[in-house]
């Protein structure tokens, strides 16, 4: 039995989420035993959630690297992330960081430049990456199954939105919201997005716009070998968390995420789809997908596999949610500033 000890920093919402499926591993991963350590600045609430695991509570970062974890997990707010993402890499171990790197592509490339200097391993957190219908849409378009792509059309609308004080510090709906959409179309379609028109609207809480942001929004996407995309987001679609994406091909068409929870009805005589009840969250929309997404780091701390998000895949997804958000504020097309070196892997 091989022992992993991994890192967390951070025990809010997502991290708490990333704390139970650490904790879930044991058993899914042969003949390995992971184990977890943790700290957050909210002392009584981390030691509650690391004695609810069987986990060792550390009252600082500093504490946690020096206690020989073989990985460090950050899901911190994002202006710590680059502080944290550098911290990981002096102590010569894999880093996992919630998505982005920085609070814009400015402050993220100095960050990608002292990982690339220094040998680090970072993994960024775009979850859609593992969703098996995501997943399975871009084996068949890869097989050829689909014929060449003419339309793309991305959809994430939360069903209620999160606290305006979070709206206030997101950088805007594209950035917080629909670069998930961005980096999925470029990861799939293995193609940059060159180009962004979009508009957006505020018809739900006046809160939204007062703090700068738009709680509806419509991108048009142009790819770098002319094929065009929509993308679009809400933060008020009350039939539930509606998050899809339909691929038109010259030779055939799939759409992800319509199932038995697609947040949707037929409005056509005698169609009963879908049966069940729609998801309410993105986290138990994409639970699978996180599941696997930290199971695939362990695989990363391992060397069991490569780097399944590159920092320079994200920044890549961040630079086209910069250019969204200059288009929504100046209602014109905007290009979008060329893409950091890295792959899709």
């Amino acid at each position: 039995m091989k022992n992993v000890m991994l890192g967390l920093v951070g025990v809010g919402r997502i991290g708490v989420m990333h704390a139970n499926n650490i904790a879930g591993l044991n058993g899914v991963l042969q003949e390995i035993d992971v184990r977890l350590r943790l700290t957050d600045v909210a002392e009584e609430h981390a030691r509650n959630v690391a004695a609810g695991l069987d986990a060792e509570f550390l009252p600082s970062v500093e504490a946690l690297l020096a206690s020989g974890v073989q990985g460090l997990v950050i899901a911190t707010g994002t202006g710590t992330h680059p502080e944290l993402i550098r911290a990981g890499v002096d102590a010569g171990i894999p880093v996992f960081c919630e998505k982005p790197v920085a609070m814009n592509v400015e402050d993220a490339l100095p960050v990608l430049d002292y990982i690339r200097s220094n040998n680090g391993v970072v993994q960024i957190g775009h979850q859609r990456r593992f969703d098996a219908g995501y997943l399975e849409a871009r084996r068949a378009f890869q097989a050829g199954e689909l014929g060449w792509i003419h339309s793309l059309r991305a959809v994430t609308c939360d069903m209620a939105p999160p606290p305006v004080e979070f709206l206030a510090t997101s950088g805007g709906l594209f950035r917080d919201c629909s670069v998930h959409d961005f980096d999925i179309l470029r990861w799939l379609t293995g193609r940059e997005i060159v180009e962004v028109y979009a508009k957006g609207s505020n018809n739900g809480d006046a809160a939204t716009g007062s703090v700068g942001d738009v709680d509806t929004a419509l991108a048009l996407v142009t790819f770098d070998d002319g094929t065009v995309g929509t993308v679009s987001a809400s933060r008020y679609n009350g039939a539930g968390h509606d998050v899809r994406l339909e691929i038109q091909g010259s030779a055939a068409s799939l759409t992800v995420g319509l199932d038995d929870r697609s947040a949707m009805v037929s409005a056509e005589p005698g169609v009963a789809f879908p049966a069940g009840k729609p998801h309410r969250t993105f986290a138990e929309r994409f639970d699978q997908a996180y599941r696997s997404e930290m199971q695939a780091f362990v695989e990363l701390i391992l060397g069991r596999r490569e780097n399944p998000c590159t920092p320079e895949d994200a920044v890549a997804a961040s630079r086209v949610a910069d250019a969204a958000q200059e288009s929504l504020a100046s209602g014109l097309p905007v290009r979008v500033a060329s893409a950091v070196p890295g792959r899709m892997p």
